[in-house]
């Protein structure tokens, strides 16, 4: 099941690079971001009220505040570095060079970890980072 999630993930990921690119167009891309955070807020906060997930919140640590804060961090800056990026890039190269966090995603699981490096999954990243190559040259 969490292929087709994945899968999904993707899709979205295009369509956002797409619609970000029309939205940033004439206006500055902090502010484009922070609207698109705002929706996403509101979006993610009804599933979490709907699904009456919100109870859970009590059962948090302080690792997984500490974790999740920190992922937040990294996903605000990500967003405001892509934004600026397609702003002022073609979607194409941008969203190519930002799936090189996959690449890095994949050498951060080895060292945080300990997940296993197999040939394929090495293959594997060593095309993701030629394919950014290629794009990213002009």
């Amino acid at each position: 099941m969490w292929f087709y999630y994945a899968l999904l993930s993707a899709l979205f990921a295009a369509f956002t690079a797409v619609f970000a690119k029309m939205g940033v167009s004439n206006i500055n891309s902090n502010l484009a971001t922070g609207i698109r955070t705002i929706i996403i807020l509101v979006l993610v906060w009804s599933v979490v009220f709907i699904k009456g997930e919100a109870k859970d919140i009590g059962s948090l640590s302080r690792y997984n505040v500490i974790f999740l804060i920190l992922s937040g961090v990294a996903t605000g800056l990500s967003w405001l570095f892509y934004f600026k990026a397609l702003q002022i890039g073609k979607v194409s190269q941008v969203a190519a060079v930002d799936k090189l966090s996959v690449a890095i995603a994949i050498i951060l699981s080895v060292l945080f970890f300990k997940e296993t490096l197999t040939l394929k999954t090495i293959i594997g990243a060593l095309l993701i980072i030629s394919g950014t190559i290629l794009f990213a040259v002009k």
